[in-house]
């Protein structure tokens, strides 16, 4: 395992309702509201989560309703002081790259150089045709022009004036000022969208079947991640990811133990088995739709789920195969026992000196 001061943990934080909808990261939050939201990034600062993590959506929950994310991040940047933030899957598509420089590097300044720069190439559609934002069919080209932003949002955060004309972009002269304060730039994450709960599948093959999307993909986080992170998955699936980007990292000439590792995951976590048999019998309640939900041995196997001790042990199955960072979903939101819980008895464990 990696050395305990190096495991981080992050808190994504609910922007939308997911209770009695198909969205499996809230299933417990009936109805949105900021308030509620911000006080669990307060706590989550207050008891020493390493960072909070906000989602780029349009819509999603119950009637579509969720948080603009660079609104909340700019938020959240003035009324706390060292919790980092985070981005989580930024689409490419909803904003020009060159303006998205420009944004990033504002709420690295405000926030004192905190932000963590996750980036995607976007793939809800339904979102880019409700909004009238134009949309690539061909996951590889989207894929593409997610790696030519990357080329200009570096180049507009590192040079004077930046330049760029590629197949989908393009810059002339254009300023970035103030840069921001993270040197040579904020970290810039990219990563993968799993399938959870797909069954026995591999969701990562599944979902690139399309002809060059996954070279595309895999080629820019090569050149570009500071950080991988995986959705929900097996550490044997992990693995299996992890030889793909090794792979990758040779291609372009990049020194592959330079990207860090990080998962994003669910969390259900419970002092004994009664009090988690009544967090998981409260989710089905508030989702008789069950499409997400199902035996608890589903969670078992994609998520965090279990007493404390059983958290510690799934996570260092991951730590084990160099996984660095977490980010984490707590199913039992708007409740903050789970995120106590987790930050009393699973932290401490992966801190330096426990």
């Amino acid at each position: 395992m990696k050395g305990l001061d190096e495991i981080k943990f992050g808190f994504c934080m609910p922007i939308f309702a997911g209770a009695g909808d198909e969205a499996p990261r809230t299933p417990c939050y009936e109805t949105l509201d900021y308030e509620v939201s911000r006080d669990a990034v307060l706590e989550c600062e207050r008891i020493g989560y390493d960072s909070v993590w906000v989602a780029d959506h349009l819509f999603l929950g119950r009637r579509g309703a969720i948080l603009e994310c660079w609104t909340t991040l700019s938020a959240l940047a003035s009324i706390t002081t060292k919790i980092r933030l985070g981005t989580i899957h930024l689409c490419n598509l909803f904003r020009q790259p060159s303006l998205m420089a420009k944004m990033a590097a504002t709420l690295d300044v405000i926030s004192k150089g905190r932000l963590e720069f996750f980036y995607d190439a976007g793939w809800n559609s339904a979102e880019c045709h409700a909004y009238g934002i134009p949309w690539h069919d061909k996951a590889y080209l989207r894929m593409e022009a997610m790696d030519e932003a990357l080329e200009v949002i570096k180049r507009m955060w590192t040079e004077d004036r930046a330049s760029y004309e590629g197949k989908y972009y393009r810059v002339r002269e254009a300023v970035c000022e103030p840069k921001p304060l993270q040197k040579p730039h904020p970290p810039i994450w990219i990563g993968v969208i799993g399938g959870f709960p797909g069954g026995e599948e591999e969701s990562f093959q599944r979902g690139r079947e399309r002809v060059g999307e996954e070279k595309a993909l895999m080629t820019a986080a090569a050149k570009h991640a500071d950080v991988w992170n995986n959705t929900p998955t097996t550490p044997e699936v992990y693995k299996k990811r992890l030889g793909v980007l090794k792979e990758y990292c040779l291609r372009v000439g990049r020194d592959y133990g330079e990207i860090r590792k990080s998962l994003e995951t669910q969390v259900l976590i419970a002092e004994d088995e009664k009090e988690l048999n009544k967090a998981m019998d409260r989710i089905k309640n508030l989702n008789p739709q069950q499409k997400f939900y199902g035996p608890i041995d589903v969670y078992e196997k994609f998520c965090l789920v279990g007493t404390p001790e059983d958290c510690i042990r799934q996570i260092e199955e991951f730590t084990d195969l160099g996984v660095t960072y977490f980010m984490l979903w707590f199913l039992d939101f708007p409740s903050l026992k789970g995120i106590r819980l987790f930050a009393e008895k699973v932290m401490p464990h992966f801190r330096s000196g426990s």
